[in-house]
This record gives C-alpha cells, sequence and structure tokens, in this order.
C-alpha cells in the first residue's frame, strides 16, 4: 500500500514540474513583455530598465532556476502591470470563479449520473435514444458555442437573463447553465457504458437466474461496481473547477480566474499566467491523485499493479 502511494504521489510531482517547465519555457517565447506592457514607442533605454528589473535580460536558464527557487521560498511572482503579488490577484478572482464551477458541478451530476443509469436500464427504448442523442449534441457543441447560443435566444430573443457581468443571481445563470450541459452530457455517456458494462457481466445474470429482485440487483450489484469507473470522471471535473470556466467567464465577462487568466496571457503578465497555471496543475494532479488513493483502498488489484509501475 505504501508503494503504491509513493509512485503516485512521485508521478504526481513529476506532471506538476514538467507543466510549470512547458508554461514557463512557452511564455519566455510567446512574446516580450516589455513591448505588450510599455508599448513598441517606449524608448530604448525604458524598455531596457524595464527587463532589467523585472530579470528578463537574464538568460532563460537563469530565469529558471530563480522562478523554481522562488516557488520553494513560497513566493509567486508579482504582476507586472501593478506590481501586486500574483497569488493576491488570483486569490481575489477565485471565489467568484467558484461561484459559477460548484453549482455547476452539482448539476452535472445531478443531471448526468440519473440520466445515464436510466438511459443503460432502458437501453435500445425512444428514452434511450433521446437522452443520449441530447448526451452526443451536448458534448460535441463547443463550450463558446453553446454560451452564444443560450445568449442568443434567452438574452437577445427573449430578454430573460442579462448577458454578461456579476450585478445579481440572475447573471450567473447562463455561464451556470453553459458549464453543466457539457459536463452532464460527458457523465451521462460515460455513466451509460459503464452501467452497460456492469449489467453484462456474468454475476449480473447469475443474481437474476437465482431469484434476485431486479430493483436490488442494480442497487446492490450494478450501480456499486459502476461507481468505480465513474470516480475517474467525476475526479477530473473537479480539477477543471477553474480550468474549464476560462471561455466561459470570457464570454459572460464573469470576473473571475478564467478571465483574468485571459487579460494576463494577453499582457504577457508572466507572473499572473504562471500562479493561475501552478494553480490549475495542483488542483487536477490532487484530484486525480485522491481518486488513485480511492481506487487504491476500492480495489487491491490496483494496488499491487502500481506497486510494480
Amino acid at each position: 500500500m505504501g508503494r503504491y502511494f509513493a509512485v503516485r504521489i512521485g508521478r504526481a510531482a513529476l506532471t506538476i514540474v514538467l507543466v510549470v517547465t512547458f508554461a514557463f519555457i512557452v511564455l519566455r517565447l510567446s512574446g516580450d513583455p516589455a513591448l505588450m506592457i510599455l508599448g513598441p514607442e517606449a524608448p530604448p533605454e525604458v524598455l531596457a530598465a524595464f527587463r532589467k528589473a523585472w530579470g528578463l535580460d537574464d538568460p532563460i536558464w537563469a530565469q529558471y532556476f530563480d522562478y523554481f527557487g522562488a516557488i520553494a521560498r513560497g513566493e509567486l511572482g508579482r504582476s507586472m502591470r501593478d506590481g501586486r503579488p500574483a497569488i493576491e490577484l488570483v486569490l481575489e478572482r477565485i471565489p467568484a470563479t467558484l461561484a459559477l464551477t460548484l453549482p455547476a458541478f452539482f448539476f452535472k451530476v445531478a443531471l448526468g449520473v440519473p440520466a445515464g443509469i436510466y438511459a443503460a436500464l432502458h437501453r435500445g427504448s425512444g428514452i434511450d435514444r433521446a437522452v443520449m442523442m441530447t448526451a452526443v449534441a451536448g458534448f460535441t457543441v463547443p463550450s463558446f458555442v453553446l454560451a452564444l447560443l443560450l445568449v442568443l435566444v434567452f438574452a437577445v430573443q427573449l430578454g430573460w437573463l442579462p448577458s454578461g457581468g456579476q450585478d445579481s443571481w440572475r447573471h450567473a445563470i447562463l455561464p451556470i447553465a453553459t458549464l453543466s450541459l457539457g459536463g452532464a452530457a460527458v457523465l451521462a455517456r460515460f455513466t451509460r457504458s459503464a452501467m452497460l458494462e456492469v449489467l453484462g457481466q456474468p454475476y449480473i445474470r447469475a443474481a437474476s437466474a437465482k431469484g434476485v429482485p431486479w430493483r436490488k440487483v442494480v442497487t446492490s450489484h450494478a450501480l456499486p461496481n459502476a461507481a468505480i469507473p465513474t470516480v475517474t470522471i467525476l475526479g477530473f471535473m473537479v480539477g477543471t473547477l477553474i480550468a474549464g470556466a476560462v471561455v466561459v467567464e470570457s464570454v459572460f465577462a464573469w470576473p473571475g480566474v478564467g478571465r483574468l487568466l485571459v487579460v494576463a496571457v494577453a499582457n504577457r503578465d508572466l507572473a499572473v499566467v504562471q500562479c493561475i497555471l501552478l494553480l490549475v496543475a495542483m488542483t487536477m494532479v490532487t484530484s486525480n491523485l485522491i481518486v488513485d488513493f480511492l481506487y487504491g483502498f476500492l480495489d487491491p488489484r490496483l494496488r499491487s499493479k502500481g506497486a510494480h509501475a
């Protein structure tokens, strides 16, 4: 058990290092922050002074080691726009993001899981086909397209809801709906597949042959076993609570972490972008690590496999 957990923790730490390294290199190669912030018309000596003040004139390898040294000291840098600590800017936006993503996560589970279970139990029926057609449509339509369609219908045509902003709870309805529908479609398809796989197992047929009531077969045998793989997709969704809101927050002008990331990338505000990406990476890795731990307890076979991985 200890080796299984140690292997998972080591892989999680390596994943975070690789993500942060990739983000660091891409940001340094994507453009000069001095030109983006001061403008190309700024005098050369001003640009040079800006680069020197922020360490941008150092070799990239020196900047890389300085960055990781700062992380080890708990320092995530300061915004090049206003000089405030990057982590302070990010923490200010997290409540707004969670105000969308947490309700959206609840609705994903409340809609997707029951729909997938019901479709699996009524395989081949009209309801099954309707559920899966809806799920496929929700899964394939990009979130920004769905957001624009919802705005067009409910804000522009019907005038029932505002199209953007954060002034009242009504402003959160369309963003939450956008985030919920796609995730519910994914969960419905995944849950249906997991249930159908379990329902086809010999022990399900054996329980039915012994005269066990179908309701008990489903609740005592099918659902618990189908829930194990579903934990994976739920863990992934928890990990993307912040990253998944980037497009939606931009479309609806919602002042969360996602919109902050878009603005920071456009302005080449390196510390803010790196801080958000580090937060997203840690959230996703932590949620997947928790799923691995749950698997280790739920299925002893995975512990033996993980020990030899």
